[in-house]
């Protein structure tokens, strides 16, 4: 007798999925995750959702390029402050624009 098993992939508008989470994030190492902008909290801050939750990305003294509810994919560092949070050093958007960001400390 042959056996068929379906799979059933839901696509959801809500997360993207490519490198780590945001659980997995290790302070001091390089990172790369993918979420939605869950809202913008300041000129050069966002706030990047993932299903494992929440996490501050910092692009300063940059602008954030992209408006809230965008899939991106973020890479940079994660700093061990509290709260935690990526400082980027790029970021690519769902339909492939790219942005990187080069951060000045006077």
């Amino acid at each position: 007798m042959r056996r068929v098993v379906y799979s059933l992939i839901l696509a959801a508008p809500t997360s993207v999925a490519a490198g780590q989470s945001i659980a997995e994030l290790t302070p001091y190492t390089p990172v790369t995750v993918s979420g939605i902008v869950e809202r913008i909290t300041d000129e050069d801050t966002f706030i990047l959702r993932d299903p494992t939750g929440t996490i501050p990305v910092y692009l300063g003294p940059n602008r954030v390029p992209v408006a809230a509810g965008t899939a991106v994919t973020v890479s940079g560092m994660l700093d061990d402050d509290w709260p935690r949070e990526i400082y980027a050093a790029g970021l690519t958007t769902d339909d492939g624009q790219s942005f990187s960001f080069e951060h000045r400390y006077e």
